[in-house]
């Protein structure tokens, strides 16, 4: 789960990362108000999205009066940064920065480490900098054990080649950033510029902080960190039945049991899609697992057949733990459960069954004869059908 900045500050803050004060707004007046409780001679206005590049597309603005402050807000809210609207803002203290750096720490999964990167030029893109300057970059191994002490961090600012003075006062804020990244179980913690300002102080500007959501249970307060506005409802609703779902933008919804069938599923299904003229593409990941239950099974459908865009539906299962009869009997229940509910299947389904009991799977929906469901025996031939399916119905 990917925050706000508003939100990374409160955490940067809570860890005693040191932060400048912010106050979200939603309305010019609200930015008003909170520029006026600032009460500093200049504030900045902040778009508050989860992408980059909000400088360059306008939505960061300075301002040096509360009027000020609420005229830029009514610039800035509404505004389109790549795809995201802006809807909320946060009005922060203004800075005297003298110097701009960047530091990140993230999860090195090739090396199963983490890795800290840090540069004494912050500011710009770090992709950028990455590119045209690497040697400008550190990238520092962090030994998951160990992690970044005072030694470690050390060795951070003097690869970055910070001069012994300043080096010495970053050094405990990225002790902290770090605790930050292991204390909120993150997998990302990012600040982009990191300043020194005219007084020396070492000042975590602008953050970035990436959540595992593996371990959210560890963390109940993450909770009210999710923006339900901003995630798709079918989303929203899928995670409160349990379903591990992604609303992609097609029209063949996929049900698959494993993640690497379901991914597979989706090339498949595209690969299918480029050869049919309306060029159907997926609609969704969604994994209901290896032991997935006849309730499971009606929740999955139940998701995808209330998605508009979706036309026909695969269901993909290769029998493993659990033998294809008992995922044929999931899908016969499936269907009894769904008219119950007053969610009849209206839409066709093509389902393949392969792996342990597949046979006996196939006699029991033969035998079922539910509506407007067709077998395939193949995964190709599956994946061609739905999309013809799906093509012939746009």
């Amino acid at each position: 789960m990917d925050l706000y900045e508003y939100q990374a500050r409160d955490l940067f803050e809570a860890h005693g990362v040191p932060v400048l004060r912010g106050i979200t707004a939603t309305t010019p007046d609200d930015a008003r108000s909170a520029a006026a409780e600032l009460g500093t001679p200049v504030v900045v206005v902040k778009a508050q999205v989860k992408t980059g590049g909000r400088g360059k597309a306008g939505g960061v603005k300075i301002a040096k009066s509360p009027d000020e402050a609420a005229a830029r807000a009514e610039e800035i809210l509404g505004l389109d940064i790549k795809g995201h609207v802006v809807k909320t803002l946060m009005i922060a203290e203004g800075a005297d920065i003298v110097e701009e750096y960047y530091f990140s720490v993230l999860l090195d999964r090739a090396n199963r480490q983490y890795l800290a990167m840090c540069s004494v030029e912050g500011g710009m893109e770090i992709e950028q900098l990455a590119e045209e300057r690497p040697e400008a970059l550190a990238r520092v191994p962090v030994d998951p054990v160990v992690g970044i002490d005072e030694a470690k961090a050390r060795q951070i600012v003097e690869e970055a080649g910070f001069d012994a003075e300043t080096g010495a006062k970053i050094v405990p804020v990225l002790i902290k950033l770090y605790d930050v990244y292991v204390n909120e179980d993150a997998t990302l913690v990012e600040v982009n510029p990191l300043v020194k300002t005219g007084s020396g102080e070492i000042i975590a500007l602008d953050g970035k902080v990436t959540l595992d959501d593996n371990a959210a249970f560890r963390h109940p307060d993450h909770e009210a960190l999710v923006d339900n506005a901003a995630t798709d409802p079918l989303e929203v609703r899928a995670k409160g039945k349990g379903l591990n779902y992604v609303k992609l933008d097609g029209q063949v919804g996929i049900i698959g049991n494993g993640a690497g069938l379901v991914m597979s599923t989706l090339d498949v299904v595209a690969y299918a899609g480029e050869e049919i003229a309306a060029k159907p593409k997926p609609a969704n990941f969604l994994d209901i697992g290896g032991g997935a239950s006849a309730e499971v099974m009606a929740n999955g459908l139940e998701i995808i057949l209330s998605d508009d865009q979706v036309k026909s539906v695969f269901v993909n299962v290769f029998g493993g733990i659990t033998a294809c009869d008992a995922v044929a009997n999931g899908i016969v229940q499936a269907f009894d459960l769904l008219a119950k509910r007053g969610d009849e299947v209206t839409k066709p389904l093509v389902v393949r069954l392969d792996g342990n009991n597949a046979e006996e799977g196939r006699r029991i929906l033969t035998e079922a004869a539910l509506p407007r469901l067709e077998q395939v025996d193949t995964m190709d031939g599956a994946a061609k059908r739905a999309a013809e399916l799906a093509g012939a119905a746009n």
